[in-house]
């Protein structure tokens, strides 16, 4: 699925090698890694010491000079580092619980004119999720989550279906996800 939502970003928003991108919620880097080739700088942020611990190892076992990461946990009252070009998310904003709040932090660390570009699941009644613990969205109504970006000063605001997931249900029966891109500008 990373790869899917990496080639979908890099088809819709085409980052550049002048770049400098911020990864929220980076989790091991598998977006990160895939964007690394293609931008000037990636930041990779994360919550959890614990992911950012593998991410740290992938990038010292790849030599990587471009990446960083920063453990950033917004509940706690940290800042996100900035400024950047564009920021991506990729299967993060379900899990948080107040996704105006976030928009408008990622837009505050923009550069005049970055773009943002997140992927996350479609509306799924919360059956994406075995547990709905740390879960505060089952979903997004991709019309809904435009009216955030909006309201949070995006404009040019798309959408587009970044990868299909198939998971077995509780009875093994296969089920269907579907991951959306939404990709914006910051108003000038």
């Amino acid at each position: 699925m990373a790869h899917d939502v990496a080639r979908a970003i890099l088809g819709t928003v085409q980052p550049g090698p002048d770049m400098d991108v911020l990864d929220f919620g980076c989790g091991t880097g598998l977006l990160t890694l895939a964007l690394q080739p293609h931008v000037r700088t990636i930041t990779a942020v994360d919550s959890s010491q614990g992911m950012l611990d593998v991410l740290d190892a992938k990038i010292r076992a790849r030599s990587l000079t471009n990446v960083r990461t920063r453990l950033v946990d917004l509940d706690r009252g940290d800042e996100l580092p900035g400024p950047f070009d564009l920021a991506v998310s990729s299967m993060t904003f379900h899990h948080i619980r107040d996704v105006g709040m976030l928009l408008d932090r990622i837009a505050g660390v923009l550069k005049p004119a970055g773009r943002i570009a997140v992927a996350d699941l479609d509306s799924d009644e919360g059956k994406f999720h075995d547990s709905d613990e740390g879960v505060f969205h089952p979903g997004f109504d991709r019309c809904v989550m435009m009216k955030s970006f909006e309201a949070a000063g995006f404009s040019s605001v798309r959408n587009r279906t970044a990868a299909i997931i198939q998971k077995p249900g509780p009875s093994g029966e296969m089920r269907t996800f579907t991951v959306f891109l939404m990709t914006a500008e910051k108003k000038e």
